[in-house]
């Protein structure tokens, strides 16, 4: 019997998988940590008596990797789906706030519309972003113009919170897929979803059960150690403590980070620069909104970018991050606390329990120079390809690129175009 083996049960992993086995082929998932999500999960802090995440991460209903693995595995309701598509801003250092209303229809007729776009900004402002097409190796802020409102109010914050790169350093290449399939897609393409309890409950636990569910082994606490080679192939796995012969029809998922991926395929040209994100989360002495019903607010004009309400926990996001990231946690916890304060319209009130994750290597340095240097799912062993957020998806280092990462690893495997 033909045996998949994927190596490591981060999302990409997971999202391989599943892939398989709804296929028919039952994989063995092997993870060297004692959880899957990789980066992407729920823990229970200590300190704040709550589950919270890793990371914050906020989905798009035009993300159709993501929904067709939830609805495979069953977990479609794990995310909560806002009423209505808007996304509520406050800039903090004019005290404005807005909604971006993009419309019900499959163009943008919105940007026409005055109350549903960034105030103060224009239609050739978004019509800018036609220029993404062709923007590959070139840095998002000069495809647009920085003076403008759009470019503070809307590009740039979104631009951070896709690339979690500078602006000024960013691939503007990478954000033509985004914007085609979500905002230029009109409302149902872009309508926000966010954890309803957390991302492990939403996007990992349920994976990992149907998996078991449906006959997979997966197995924690296993790390490999060494792919033995022969003539092209892969023959063997050398984990801790076990070797795992390989047949001639078997083959390998690596779904691990960059620098493992190069410690294991000496060779293997992968990048090699990294940008932080850092969460922080807060404690209130009273709901803030409904914990089935998380909402979202943009933050532009303070440190803070999103914010995320859930229950008595709001939860701060800042993208492209390692200049904070080398500060005290007690210092970015009272700098984040004021741009919640102000947000949030809480007057002076004092700060409450809190905890700072920092994520120094959340995602790749999506420069133009980096992206070069991201692989394709092939690699020079015939049964051996790659997934990851980091590999060449033709989509930034999100969840969803790392779930089609699983997916083309999936379609390699058996042999089908990518």
């Amino acid at each position: 019997m033909r045996r998949i083996h994927v190596i490591g049960a981060g999302v990409a992993g997971l999202a391989c998988a599943v892939e398989l086995a709804r296929r028919g082929v039952v994989p063995a998932v092997h993870e060297a940590a004692l959880h899957g999500g990789g980066r992407c999960r729920s823990f229970h802090d200590a300190t704040l008596d709550r589950r919270i995440d890793s990371g914050n991460h906020l989905l798009l209903s035009g993300n159709w990797a993501m929904r067709g693995y939830l609805d495979t595995i069953g977990a479609v309701d794990g995310l909560y789906a806002a009423p209505s598509t808007s996304f509520p801003f406050v800039d903090l250092a004019t005290g404005e706030r807005w909604t971006l209303r993009p419309n019900g229809g499959r163009l943008p007729w919105w940007l026409l519309v005055p109350s549903r776009r960034v105030p103060g900004s224009r239609i050739a402002d978004y019509l800018a972003a036609l220029r993404l097409k062709k923007a590959d190796g070139v840095a998002v802020a000069r495809v647009f113009r920085p003076e403008t409102v759009a470019w503070r109010r809307f590009w740039e914050p979104l631009a951070l919170g896709v690339l979690n790169t500078a602006a000024d350093e960013a691939d503007a290449g990478l954000l033509w897929p985004v914007m085609v399939e979500t905002f230029l897609a009109g409302a149902a393409a872009c309508r926000p979803l966010i954890a309803r309890c957390g991302l492990s409950e939403a996007l990992v636990d349920p994976g990992i059960a149907w998996l078991r569910g449906n006959g997979a082994e997966v197995c924690f606490g296993r790390r490999l150690k060494a792919i033995e080679r022969r003539d092209g192939r892969a023959v063997a796995l050398a984990f801790d403590g076990a070797r795992i012969e390989l047949a001639g029809d078997d083959a390998v998922v690596l779904a691990v980070p960059p620098a493992a991926a190069a410690q294991l395929l000496p060779g293997l040209r992968v990048p090699t620069q990294f940008r932080a994100i850092v969460n922080g989360h807060f404690r209130f002495e009273r709901p803030v909104t409904s914990p089935a019903a998380p909402r979202l607010i943009g933050v532009v004009g303070g440190v803070a970018q999103w914010l995320f309400l859930r229950g008595d926990i709001v939860s701060v996001t800042v993208s492209a991050a390692d200049a904070l990231a080398e500060r005290a946690n007690e210092t970015i916890a009272a700098v984040l606390w004021d741009d919640v304060r102000r947000c949030l319209q809480l007057g002076e009130k004092p700060l409450p329990p809190w905890r700072i994750i920092k994520e120094k290597r959340a995602t790749i340095a999506q420069t133009p120079q980096q992206v070069a240097l991201r692989p394709s799912a092939r690699t020079t062993l015939a049964n051996l390809f790659l997934a990851g957020d980091w590999i060449d998806t033709g989509l930034p280092a999100t969840i969803e690129g790392a779930i089609r990462s699983g997916r083309q690893a999936a379609n390699l495997v058996w042999g089908r175009p990518a």
